[in-house]
């Protein structure tokens, strides 16, 4: 019975001593057991930055942040009896709030989760006067993106939660389920620079969540960065007005500053309302905007792509005048047999074609500068032409990413011999083939960025710059200095111009405007699905030019309608500050371009 007992003793003194030493383990030894402890008892707490502020080139605000009010609630200390008063404050039904309480209550009763999402400002001021009263309730202050315009949507962008797909892609770790991301515009290319960076608070918490007070007296917190102000290269007054001008209309208007690459206007037409997309109403709006049949999410003056038209015959011009297929001073005589054709048949130098646009004179010399006679074969001669002439025409920004500084840029079309090789065979085709390159149709496809952009090559006499929206991100100016020149003698440019000019500057007609010279080129877009577009590219003053602009009217008819028009008035405004052409700019903002003839 004794050595029982004592049996029982060493086994109760052997347990006693390995839960001890068990114990000593996890208290002293384990420090993984420590720090999963006091994870336990910390919490982390994220502080979020505000965005930063988007002003125009004049320092006008465009873009800013705008306080919103969440109601949070903490099921724990709330008296049921205060709902009437919560309900009436909201303006909601006991259906409503049952449903809010339970999901708040199923998140926590011991900790705060939001109640009622953005407030108004008016139902914010209610409830401030009446916090005292309502035990629970608390109100927690966010931002939201505001706009002092009402246009801009295709540069500024918007903001929208991060999805599984940008978490994917996010190499940095950054973004976490619920933050924001800028999805379009400059919100998105500019996103690491506007976005700031997040502060950190550590609270100590009981086991309910219950807060206990700063985490060693603050020492590890951080404080948020708010991010860093953009400056654009956007003229607001002069976006404004475009955009007034495009009202009613489907298409885009660009214009560019030369001698910078400076995009000073921008408008894909229709639009919507910024303010649309930002708040508590973003996703129903959105799929109202996404469901239009007129695609105001599509940004034109960058994704849409259109045949360049008789605008592409100045590049054919220069590119000749290089290959010395044709001197400035040269007559060819034209019948108009052999391409249709609204010019007159006649004797045209380079300057009248252009002024007159014939179809028929630039078919003969793009068929010298493709058949140089280089070889016996005429389909390897064109394979040969074809190849030096493509070369030419990707110089110009054709064919290729501009790089402006907006998501989703399409580079346009120009074919290439393997494209033509498919359709025909290789070496089974030639210039009789592709002949309607010659006046811009085609197979040829350009944007109506890539086109303001030869507006400045043209504007330049052969160089461009990398056309851009932001001028300075935080205090450090954008650097787009680099320039990009085309292989073409500047002397061709002076003899192009003469045609552009004298099409521009005919008094009386809708482009003139009294003791300014530019230049200009209007474009009939063919369109196989109605009626056609209306286009136009030029640059003004001729001399030391300060805006570069290309403009397409989608169903307009001629490019001397629409187009021209609106572009002289964007000219006009921005030269001399205001217009005084009031008729033709209600005739644009009419929208009826019936009436019109080619010019």
């Amino acid at each position: 019975m004794k050595s029982r007992i004592l049996g029982i003793k060493v086994f109760i003194i052997l347990t006693i001593f390995v839960l001890s030493i068990r114990l000593f383990s996890i208290q002293i030894m384990d420090t993984n057991y420590k720090e999963k402890a006091n994870r336990n008892v910390i919490q982390r707490v994220i502080e979020y930055p505000y965005r930063g502020l988007v002003f125009d080139r004049h320092g006008k605000l465009l873009m800013y942040n705008d306080p919103i009010f969440d109601l949070e609630i903490t099921p724990k200390n709330v008296d049921l009896s205060d709902s009437l008063l919560v309900k009436e404050l909201l303006s909601i039904t006991q259906k409503e709030f049952d449903h809010s309480y339970r999901e708040a209550n199923s998140f926590s009763r011991h900790l705060p989760s939001v109640f009622y999402k953005e407030m108004s400002n008016i139902k914010f001021a209610s409830f401030q006067d009446r916090m005292v009263d309502l035990r629970g309730f608390n109100i927690k202050t966010r931002t939201t993106r505001g706009y002092a315009e009402k246009g801009m949507a295709n540069i500024l962008g918007y903001v929208g939660k991060v999805t599984r797909n940008h978490l994917k892609l996010d190499t940095t770790g950054y973004y976490k389920a619920g933050d924001n991301i800028g999805i379009t515009g400059i919100e998105k290319t500019y996103e690491s620079s506007i976005r700031g960076l997040r502060g950190v608070k550590y609270r100590n918490v009981d086991v309910q969540g219950i807060n206990m007070g700063s985490f060693k007296n603050e020492a590890y917190d951080t404080l948020p960065q708010p991010g860093l102000n953009l400056i654009l290269t956007i003229d607001a007054t002069l976006q404004k007005y475009a955009e007034k001008l495009m009202e009613g209309k489907t298409g885009s208007l660009v214009a560019i500053d030369p001698s910078s690459g400076e995009i000073l206007a921008m408008v894909s037409a229709p639009s919507y309302d910024p303010s649309l997309l930002s708040g508590r109403r973003f996703s129903k709006n959105f799929a109202i905007i996404q469901a239009d049949s007129l695609k105001p999410l599509f940004n034109r003056p960058l994704q849409a792509m259109y045949p360049p038209g008789s605008m592409f015959k100045t590049v054919q011009a220069l590119i000749a005048l290089e290959e010395q297929q044709v001197q400035a001073d040269e007559i060819i005589t034209v019948n108009g047999q052999l391409i249709g054709d609204h010019a007159p048949a006649g004797r045209y130098d380079i300057e009248r074609a252009l002024t007159k646009s014939s179809n028929n004179y630039f078919f003969k010399i793009f068929r010298r500068v493709i058949q140089q006679g280089e070889h016996l074969s005429p389909f390897i001669d064109s394979r040969i032409g074809y190849n030096k002439w493509r070369d030419f025409v990707l110089q110009f920004g054709f064919g290729n990413s501009l790089n402006v500084d907006l998501p989703n840029e399409k580079v346009g079309f120009i074919p290439s011999l393997e494209f033509y090789d498919k359709i025909y065979g290789k070496e089974r085709w030639k210039f009789s083939n592709i002949y309607s390159l010659s006046i811009g149709q085609g197979e040829l496809l350009v944007t109506p960025l890539q086109m303001a952009n030869l507006g400045v090559i043209l504007a330049n006499r052969g160089h461009y710059y990398t056309p851009h929206l932001v001028r300075k991100v935080g205090t450090e100016s954008s650097d787009f200095s680099q320039k990009k020149n085309v292989d073409i003698d500047k002397s061709h440019f002076e003899t192009v111009l003469d045609g552009m000019q004298a099409l521009v500057t005919v008094p009386g007609s809708r482009a003139y405007i009294p003791d300014l010279i530019f230049c200009g080129k209007t474009s009939t877009v063919e369109n196989p699905q109605g009626l056609d577009h209306s286009g136009f590219m030029g640059f003004a003053p001729r001399e030391d030019p300060k805006i570069a602009i290309a403009v397409y009217v989608e169903n307009a008819g001629w490019g001397a309608r629409a187009a021209l028009s609106a572009a002289s008035l964007i000219i006009e405004k921005h030269i001399n500050g205001s217009v005084k052409k009031k008729w033709l700019e209600n005739y644009v903002l009419k929208g009826d371009f019936e009436d019109a003839r080619p010019e």
